[in-house]
């Protein structure tokens, strides 16, 4: 039971002098973690208090049931936007009907990962390979600050078909609409956070920048808001914009509900089949789409018309407060200082409550209390197209907290369990899942944080969990006037851990084709971007490619003699070949993929060397051996056999050597060809291969270098 459930074994090594640092580290964790879990929320596509929802049992739920003592788990930057490329395409961001299925991804992940910890499947995560993780990390890590550009200089703009598109369209937007008093904030919680992590790397920088640019957005009245009647804006381009907009949005919403019930429709009618009704099913739904399409590009043009519009606002005399175009407000009407612009989003715009903006963006209110409990809701039409993210999610998820369970556990010496991982993040996910949480991980910063603090066990994070308990329940106001600007600040420094050149390069000097998968997979998650899973796609393709590559090609050698009395790669080390024995080493399993490889190899010797007279062929590496690689074999010694030439093996182990007993086989070798060492076959063959040769220093018997001519 110990070995399921972490906190039992807590009693019979934990001390009562830990229960004090375990606290601390626990509350220097949840300092860093709540203003984190509002800003990864965010980046998610969800309002930031679902941050909090998915920071206070998650972590707890992972501190049970996991093996690490020091891994925090909860919103990681990576997952959050996995989370949003995932659900942007069936919902719009913030809606309810996105945050259900937010809620339903965190329920698939954590069933998925629990499967694979309790089937002791934690192997798998290894389809995604190091140099793969490696470029789709560095390549998340510039979308995901880039991404933040829109909070940090105060601009919205339309998400565009691809990534690069949409940082244009900010770009243009900020040259005409920055918010500086936005950015200022932004540059102050920047300043607060590396200057901290410089001077004071003990002090939770990040809260410290929370608590001091939420007291200044207070003070100084950062949020300006007023909800008006069109009549008090005095513009001629702002009414037609507004009722095309509308007209547009709405003719969206009613298209929507159309292509829904198309779609249940058209799964009805697979159930029961009639070609026709699916065929004018499948018409009606592709009409419905692309009229979708083309009122989401009118709303789009006219929402981008909207935004453009900046306006100066004035009491007047009698006491009402007009605003006019920038630039044209009455001499006589004294301006406020203040540029406002009009909210617009994907919800039609009431003529008679406009929301006008002169100051920034902040949190604003968060709900006060714990989520309820329930289980999420089922579509399995949903499931079926969330799968593929949740499988996704859940791998690279598990990768990042196992690397950083493993990276904690170096340096405290402590013994991880992958397997147990996996079921404290799959239940964690799934615990989450039922109290309003979207997908989560372990956090790099947090465990850095964690372990630095002092932390003994993985009571720290039960502590962590209870701090964001009683924020939720008794401080979630003090959170409102918290610009999204330091937010967006708050994601940019912690990614800025996540880019790492050195890696790429590193990965390129170990091998140039894991530098190649590398590379290509960054460059293909920011092509792809925002959809991130064909980036990681392919270099899962290109890695299982030079996989399949590598074991149907492997290594063969040819051994001679060096100056260390041991034989070795004779071409590698620059080594003359014996003329009349060839030893060849074969690297890797002799299966299906590559037992004809072999022949290839064999059959090139022959015809290259035209002294040969036998074939040692060293074993030792041939760990197992399939019915294609044994026949491959048997033809192989017939064919050099009927050539003349001898041939004889050494080293093999226990279970080739049970598969040639099997077959058959060891008597077609014959047991005289069979030699326990390398050594041994050269010490036997040697001598009567060379009788009347007229090689004076054999290779495997002196060392003879190759000299340039």
């Amino acid at each position: 039971m110990n070995r399921l459930l972490t906190i039992l074994s807590w009693p019979a090594v934990y001390k009562i002098d830990s229960l004090k640092a375990d606290i601390l580290a626990g509350l220097t964790v949840a300092l860093v973690l709540i203003p984190q879990s509002l800003a990864y929320a965010e980046l998610a596509g969800l309002p930031p208090y679902y941050g909090l929802y998915a920071a206070f049992l998650p972590p707890l739920v992972a501190a049970l049931f996991g093996s690490s003592h020091q891994l925090a788990t909860g919103p990681v930057a990576v997952v959050s936007l996995l989370t949003a490329t995932a659900l942007e395409p069936l919902a719009t961001a913030g809606s309810q009907q996105y945050i259900a299925y937010a809620i339903l991804l965190a329920l698939l992940v954590g069933i998925f990962q629990l499967s694979l910890g309790l089937l002791k499947l934690g192997v798998v995560v290894n389809f995604i390979s190091h140099p793969v993780v490696n470029g789709f990390t560095n390549a998340a890590a510039l979308i995901i600050a880039s991404s933040q550009l829109p909070r940090l200089l105060g601009v919205d703009v339309d998400k565009a078909p691809h990534h690069y598109e949409t940082i244009f369209r900010i770009l243009k937007a900020a040259w005409h609409y920055t918010h500086w008093p936005t950015l200022l904030m932004a540059a102050l919680a920047f300043a607060i956070m590396y200057g901290l992590k410089r001077l004071a790397p003990r002090i939770p920088n990040v809260i410290v920048a929370v608590v001091i640019t939420t007291g200044f957005s207070w003070a100084f009245g950062f949020e300006h808001r007023k909800v008006v009647d069109l009549s008090a804006i005095n513009s001629t381009e702002l009414n037609p914009a507004i009722t095309q907009f509308n007209r547009a949005v709405n003719a969206i919403g009613l298209l929507s509900e159309k292509r829904s019930g198309l779609q249940k429709h058209l799964n009805n009618s697979r159930q029961n089949p009639d070609a026709l009704k699916v065929l004018d099913t499948r018409y009606a739904l592709g009409r419905v789409n692309i009229q979708i399409q083309q009122f989401k590009a009118r709303a789009a043009t006219y929402r981008k018309e909207i935004r453009s519009l900046l306006f100066e606002g004035g009491r007047q005399s009698v006491g009402s407060f007009k605003f006019y175009a920038a630039g044209e407000i009455p001499d006589n009407l004294k301006g406020d200082g203040r540029i406002w612009r009009i909210k617009v989003g994907s919800s039609p715009l009431s003529m008679r409550r406009l929301q006008m903006e002169g100051g920034g963006e902040v949190v604003g209110k968060i709900p006060r209390g714990l989520p309820s409990l329930s289980i999420p809701a089922t579509d399995f039409h949903i499931i079926r197209q969330l799968l593929p993210f949740a499988v996704i999610i859940s791998l690279l998820g598990f990768m990042e907290a196992i690397s950083v369970a493993k990276a904690m556990a170096a340096i405290t010496g402590q013994r991880l369990d992958p397997n147990r991982e996996l079921v404290g993040q799959g239940l964690a996910n799934i615990c989450g899942a039922v109290a309003k949480s979207y997908p989560i991980s372990g956090s790099f910063s947090r465990s850095a944080v964690n372990l630095q603090s002092g932390a003994v066990s993985s009571l720290s994070s039960v502590f962590t969990s209870l701090t964001v308990v009683a924020v939720l329940l008794f401080f979630t106001p003090l959170l409102y006037h918290l610009p999204q600007s330091v937010l967006a600040a708050i994601i940019m420094m912690a990614v800025v851990g996540l880019v790492n050149v050195r890696g790429l390069i590193h990965v390129w000097r170990a091998q140039w084709y894991d530098g190649a998968i590398s590379i290509i997979t960054f460059v293909a998650t920011l092509v792809f971007a925002p959809h991130l899973e064909r980036g990681i796609l392919m270099g899962v393709t290109l890695s299982i490619l030079v996989f399949l590559y590598k074991s149907m090609r492997p290594k063969v050698v040819d051994l001679s003699l060096d100056v260390d009395r041991a034989l070795h790669d004779a071409v590698a080390s620059g080594l003359e070949q014996c003329r009349y024995i060839d030893v060849v080493r074969f690297d890797g399993p002799l299966f299906f993929a590559n037992a004809s490889y072999l022949e290839d190899q064999i059959r090139n010797r022959r015809r290259t060397k035209k002294d040969l007279k036998h074939i040692i062929i060293s074993a030792g590496s041939i760990n197992d051996i399939d019915a294609s690689g044994e026949e491959a074999l048997s033809l192989t010694i017939d064919r050099v056999r009927s050539a003349g030439i001898d041939i004889s093996f050494s080293g093999v182990n226990r279970a080739v050597m049970n598969v040639l007993k099997r077959t058959h086989l060891i008597i077609k070798i014959g047991e005289d060809h069979i030699y326990p060492t390398i050594e041994a076959a050269i010490g036997a063959i040697h001598r009567p291969t060379h009788r009347g040769a007229e090689e004076k220093n054999c290779p495997l018997k002196t060392v003879c270098r190759i000299t340039e001519q």
